[in-house]
């Protein structure tokens, strides 16, 4: 047993940080564009270093989650569908707002990222109970994420 939450844990770590790094691949030179730099952001924009600090501990809290969440479940069940949707979701976004800098449908995507991401907490909350707030910090980073992001749309 603890072997394959290890086992699960090492693979959800690369695919969790694998994926946000193949999102950054795509962002162009993301927050320190000039694209970036000149639009009207929201007052409560944290610094740029917050983000990195975000995302690492997102992920390292996600991966422990998907850890207990997959305990006896197959690759190919609906849940692992969800996984992977919200994976490409969170992939996506990057280069959708910073390398195409189309700010609406970027917000789409953050908002059915974050949906998809509440839907995950939801349907595993009954098994997981106290595990399942490991999803909290993905939660609260997007809800913030969704209003930063709904800000440029609305002021630029």
């Amino acid at each position: 047993m603890p072997g394959s939450f290890i086992l699960r844990l090492v693979i959800f770590l690369i695919i969790n940080f694998g994926a946000l790094g193949l999102g950054g691949l795509f962002t162009n030179s993301g927050v320190t564009s000039d694209w970036y730099q000149n639009l009207n952001k929201a007052p409560w924009t944290p610094p740029g270093w917050v983000f990195g600090a975000a995302w690492t501990t997102i992920m390292v809290c996600f991966s422990i989650f998907m850890s207990y969440a997959t305990k006896n479940i197959p690759l190919n069940s609906g849940f692992m569908m969800i996984f992977i949707f919200q994976l490409v979701l969170n992939i996506v976004w990057n280069p959708m707002f910073f390398y195409f800098q189309i700010t609406g449908i970027s917000l789409a995507i953050i908002i059915l990222l974050l949906l998809v991401v509440v839907y995950i907490f939801y349907i595993k909350f009954p098994d997981l109970r106290l595990k399942s707030l490991l999803i909290a910090p993905y939660i609260i980073w997007l809800i913030i994420a969704t209003s930063l992001n709904a800000y440029v749309v609305i002021k630029n």
